[in-house]
């Protein structure tokens, strides 16, 4: 604004020339030809369109059920998948395995990670929850030399990885813009909520396995831990005391011989060792390895510890997560290519009603997941609440309740176009996008604002009939509406076409912005002149009803 009304008016008078003085190139010269010949054809065309306004008026009815229409079809998103060339990966081992056989899992995974041509480096370790589970963070080399997006490289990397038996990377693309959730191994979440543990340890496996059939999801992963492998012990009380034996005592022997105790520091001049006592590695590994303890009782005989105990091996839970107050089971995955969240979300649903979930089982989704269902209810309400905005404000502006119904009429085309744009290079409607569609709201109305201006003041100064004064407005007009939704056209391309890192993010923007442009400035040339003149039929009819309406005879 401060530009507009000081530099802009400066450079103006010093850098505008008069007509007289101006001399025009070869190439402004074919360009006005071009134009005056555009501007003649639009003549034309506008003079048949005026004459018949039932079929113009019918193309703005249809054009606004196809808006809607389109906005059901087309595929729902919250952002865009990204390619920000980082990856993170959880890998997931049987939850009975071993710390050993887990760390040798895991560098099988890494040696296939090396291999890959496409990744720079990257960072695995263990741990991080339970000892069954893996955590790997990825650097993709630039994009110009691994030509191929981070979901293609997961995409080459997961039948390889599928190779390792026994355990399972899964793979997420980093994304700049996350909503909320707690650390998953996949990038969407979905989660089951019970007070029962037991009836949500029953069906959130067949949650699982249902979902895994599903074309849409790829990847998909549970937090849930209840399968852990125990070995349990029971004293036998009387046998033990009659050897002078304590549970104290055979609990500090177990520690002994499986846990890490340090008893001793050696020092050197320049270090010190800690001296760390445990039983042989290989002489723990297996629960047979029990049988071979024995307990020092206090007249110091030492004596098997099967003489007083019995161990067996059963199942355990490694880890109970809650929601809230209530257990919970975070199920995640990740997309099927082509397929946008909001697809994936109906899919899931459907599979509940599948398998009978029951109803004391609470399923909604976590996080990105989240956000995308909420948003999702919120958007014809943010569409219908910019509409009311701009509607009041021009109402205000024109001190009428019909020119901004007039304006508002070249909406539809640009939301048609936009959405369209989106379904033909296969974009998903985000949030991204309906920001370009608010943008168009602002852009695409001030083509009929300087029609309906210009049509006003002649039929106010001039004494112009109203078909008159609008047709003149639109010829005048032609130029700068031309001039202004090009170079919008021409400021989008660049969002639309544009390639690189995080590129995915602006590119719904430019392909709203360029695809609702080209349809509006077809469509409202033709149809703002044809609701201007049948809108001022109704105020006149209106008005002349008014006028032949009986006056009321004052008392008296």
């Amino acid at each position: 604004m401060i530009v507009s009304l000081t530099l802009t008016p400066m450079m103006a008078s010093r850098l505008f020339k008069a007509r007289s003085e101006e001399r025009p190139s070869r190439f402004g010269r074919l360009s006005e030809r071009f134009f005056a010949w555009l501007l003649h054809g639009y003549d034309r065309a506008l003079t048949a369109i005026l004459g018949h306004p039932i079929v113009t008026l019918t193309a703005l009815a249809l054009t606004i059920a196809l808006n809607v229409y389109l906005y059901i079809v087309v595929p729902k998103g919250l952002f865009p998948q990204q390619d920000t060339g980082f990856i993170t990966g959880i890998s997931d081992g049987p939850q009975d395995i071993s710390f050993p056989a887990m760390k040798a899992k895991q560098e099988q995974l890494n040696a296939i990670l090396v291999a890959h041509p496409a990744i720079n480096h990257f960072v695995s370790f263990l741990g991080g929850g339970t000892l069954n589970t893996g955590n790997s963070f990825i650097d993709l080399k630039p994009l110009n030399v691994r030509k191929k997006s981070a979901d293609q490289i997961i995409a080459e990397l997961r039948p390889q990885l599928a190779r390792v038996s026994g355990v399972q990377l899964y793979l997420q693309a980093v994304q700049d813009v996350r909503m909320g959730g707690r650390s998953t191994r996949t990038q969407y979440q979905y989660a089951l909520q019970d007070a029962n543990l037991e009836e949500l340890s029953e069906w959130a496996p067949k949650m699982v396995e249902k979902l895994r059939t599903l074309r849409e999801l790829r990847d998909v992963a549970s937090d849930q831990q209840t399968n852990g492998l125990q070995l349990a012990g029971s004293i036998d009380r009387d046998t033990a005391a009659r050897l002078g034996i304590t549970p104290g005592i055979i609990d500090q022997t177990l520690y002994d011989a499986f846990g890490q105790r340090q008893v001793s520091t050696l020092f050197t001049p320049t270090k010190q060792y800690r001296v760390v006592l445990e039983a042989l590695p290989e002489m723990a590994g297996h629960p047979d390895a029990i049988d071979n303890i024995y307990v020092r009782a206090p007249n110091g005989n030492p004596v098997p510890i099967t003489t007083f105990t019995h161990f067996a091996p059963q199942r355990t839970l490694l880890s109970v997560n809650h929601q809230g107050q209530f257990p919970a089971v975070t199920l995640s995955f990740n997309l099927a290519p082509g397929i946008a969240l909001g697809q994936a979300v109906q899919a899931i649903h459907r599979a509940e009603l599948q398998i009978g979930l029951p109803g004391s089982i609470k399923a909604d989704f976590q996080g990105t997941a989240q956000a995308f269902a909420e948003s999702l209810k919120s958007q014809p309400l943010l569409i219908l609440a910019a509409l009311i905005a701009v509607y009041i404000v021009l109402g205000v502006l024109y001190e009428s309740y019909v020119h901004p119904v007039t304006i508002l009429s070249t909406l539809p085309s640009a939301g048609v176009g936009a959405l369209l744009a989106l379904l033909v290079c296969k974009t998903e409607f985000s949030i991204i996008a309906l920001i370009g569609i608010i943008l168009l709201i602002g852009i695409v109305k001030k083509n009929a604002i300087l029609m309906i201006d210009f049509a006003i003041e002649a039929e106010r100064d001039e004494g112009l009939e109203t078909k008159q004064a609008i047709h003149r407005a639109c010829l005048l007009r032609f130029r700068p509406i031309l001039m202004t939704t090009l170079a919008a056209m021409l400021g989008g391309l660049p969002l639309a076409l544009g390639h690189g890192v995080g590129s995915e993010l602006r590119r719904p923007l430019g392909i709203a912005i360029v695809g609702g442009l080209l349809l509006s400035q077809l469509l409202t040339l033709f149809t703002t002149p044809v609701v201007y003149l049948e809108m001022d039929k109704l105020t006149r009819r209106k008005s002349a009803a008014e006028d032949r309406a009986p006056q009321p005879v004052p008392a008296g």
